[in-house]
């Protein structure tokens, strides 16, 4: 019996009519069509977009908002947990530098962050509801929490300025305040990590294992400086820990991330967004060596230059995440290719 006849098809010049190939099948110019005929093996297709345009649509925030928000939210919590460990080890002057930093840059962020929402009623409309999936309606809640304890901490160091009534009280809650608000703060530190890897954003998303532990370190290392910076020197030793422990962490968490992106991480290494992050880890390198030395040495000068130098790091480090974010929303192979990549990976069983 023919093909033809097993398979029910018609015999053309090219093969069989309305008959699917069998698993053993050849492929290209050894079966099937012959040369000439169409029966070349078809090369892989390059990557196009619609017109080279986005594919998902880049963030609207504004750096020096967002950015700043990132950053200043980071030290705000940082310096609080400082605070609260320097008023459990009496530290007086060391853990009121810090209530004044953590007040200040709490201050600052909400200030950028509802100016980038055009309207400051809009952050009241965040607070009509909280849901646990969204990092944005936590970290709304999480503020809210946060800012009246930071700012208790604060009037416990100005009670000399209160009446009678009003220092004492002030007195009262400024030790519990200053705990509740380090009770809040690695949450603080961390969830504006979380909440930009939650987006489609390529460069973001790809990091969300390794950006909220990367922005808590860098926060550290820039809380650390800053208040190592206006401690007296005697009292700034856990300060300069800090710092030293975040910028070595944040550097090792950059580079997982860089591992990890493997392409995605070329936004991270080119451009503005590249200038800023290298500049960062230079900064970081000097912020080491001086707070290292300060350790040695209780130098007030060394402590303030290294200090700077770390809070100049932390700040790049936002500021370049967040240009490389915008960079490869921008750029269609970021979102395509990866994909590709994925899907035509191993499939596992589930």
């Amino acid at each position: 019996m023919s093909a033809a006849q097993e398979t029910g098809g018609e015999v053309r010049r090219d093969g069989l009519h309305h008959v699917a190939p069998g698993r053993e099948a050849l492929i290209g110019s050894r079966g099937g069509r012959r040369p000439g005929r169409g029966g070349e093996l078809v090369p892989p297709a390059e990557f196009r977009s619609y017109y080279g345009r986005a594919v998902i649509k880049p963030p609207v925030w504004k750096a020096h908002n967002i950015a700043g928000y990132l950053f200043l939210g980071g030290v705000a919590g940082g310096a609080a947990l400082l605070a609260a460990g320097a008023d459990l080890t009496g530290r007086p002057d060391m853990r009121r530098s810090a209530r004044l930093i953590a007040a200040g840059a709490t201050g600052l962020s909400l200030a950028v962050l509802i100016r980038d929402l055009g309207r400051p009623e809009r952050f009241l409309h965040m607070l009509r509801v909280v849901k646990p999936t969204s990092p944005m309606s936590i970290g709304t809640w999480l503020l809210v929490g946060f800012s009246p304890l930071v700012a208790a901490g604060v009037l416990d160091e100005a009670s000399g300025l209160l009446p009678r009534r009003g220092a004492e009280l002030a007195a009262l809650l400024g030790r519990p305040a200053g705990l509740a608000a380090s009770a809040l703060a690695p949450a603080v530190t961390t969830y504006t990590g979380a909440l930009i890897a939650n987006t489609a954003v390529p460069a973001w998303h790809g990091a969300h294992r390794e950006l909220p532990y990367l922005f808590g370190a860098s926060a550290l290392a820039a809380a650390g400086g800053l208040v190592a910076a206006a401690a007296p020197a005697r009292e700034a030793a856990p300060a300069r820990v800090a710092g030293i422990a975040g910028a070595v962490a944040a550097q090792l968490l950059d580079r997982a991330v860089h591992r990890r992106l493997g392409q995605l991480a070329e936004p991270l290494s080119t451009g503005p967004s590249g200038r800023l992050l290298r500049t960062s880890r230079w900064c970081a390198r000097a912020g080491l060596v001086l707070l290292a030395a300060s350790v040695v040495r209780r130098s007030r000068a060394l402590d303030i230059a290294g200090g700077l130098a770390l809070a100049a790091e932390s700040a790049l480090t936002k500021f370049g995440y967040f240009h490389a974010g915008t960079a490869s929303a921008a750029d269609p192979r970021y979102t395509v290719l990866p994909q590709r990549e994925r899907s035509a990976g191993p499939r596992q069983l589930p």
